[in-house]
């Protein structure tokens, strides 16, 4: 089975959002978990990886990841490391061919960039954290900084907002950070909570930054158990080890 994957329109080169199909893990990782940070079996997650990168044309040993800690901080790749020793960070860019550059997510949502013209890529993880702080922000001027000019960015499968209630404490986090956001929060169906929209917030945060077209796949991780792992979804059924998806884009 080759791992499966679905591609944004408007991103004409090498990508992939990949589901949680088409890999070796068992039980609760079945089956395509790409997370090295995971219980899974190290080996099935290298052998996950591999495949992921194999069905985007990149070397396994090219496809670059970093110790994800919900930041605005981004990493300029220039040359390959090791799986499991990328920098603590929420975002990587880079101008080198042949890099393939990825995130994990499993509600949160994964960003890929691209300036095709200026061969300039991106990668971003924007769970409401990183994405109220500006990790998207960070991301557009790190291609920018690359010489990168017209930036189109696609949001990928993340937790949707009939899926995504929240307390007004995190609300609360996300208004203190950016006012604006308020009309992502719809009302909630209990009191004192409400329904997020993350992949919209997402995207009027791209358009803010100076991204010149938007796409937004509009999939839900948690209400699509058969191709995504979803941490709510998990948290809803008591807890336990999750898998990951991975979504990755090279030049």
């Amino acid at each position: 089975m080759t791992a499966e994957f679905v591609r944004a329109n408007i991103l004409p080169l090498r990508h992939g959002f990949f589901t949680r199909n088409g890999g070796v893990s068992e039980g609760r990782f079945a089956s395509l978990n790409a997370s090295l940070s995971s219980p899974d079996s190290r080996e099935n997650v290298l052998e996950n990886r591999a495949r992921i990168a194999r069905a985007i044309g990149a070397e396994p040993a090219h496809l670059l990841g970093l110790t994800q800690i919900h930041s605005a901080d981004v990493v300029v790749a220039t040359q390959v490391w090791a799986a499991g020793e990328g920098a603590k960070a929420d975002a990587l860019v880079t101008k080198v061919k042949g890099l393939a550059l990825g995130v994990i997510t499993a509600d949160c949502a994964p960003v890929l960039f691209a300036d095709t013209a200026k061969g300039v890529i991106g990668a971003a993880h924007a769970g409401w954290r990183g994405a109220a702080s500006g990790v998207l922000e960070a991301t557009f001027e790190a291609m920018r900084s690359l010489g990168a000019t017209s930036i189109r960015a696609a949001v990928g499968p993340c937790i949707s907002q009939v899926s995504y209630e929240v307390g007004d404490d995190m609300r609360d986090a996300v208004l203190a950070q950016d006012a604006a956001a308020a009309e992502f929060f719809g009302p909630g169906m209990r009191p004192g909570h409400h329904q997020f929209d993350l992949a919209g917030y997402c995207a009027e945060r791209l358009y803010r930054a100076g991204c010149s077209v938007v796409e937004v796949l509009g999939l839900d991780t948690r209400g699509d158990e058969a191709r995504f792992f979803s941490h709510r979804r998990r948290t809803l059924e008591g807890g336990g080890p999750i898998g990951h998806q991975l979504s990755a884009i090279m030049l």
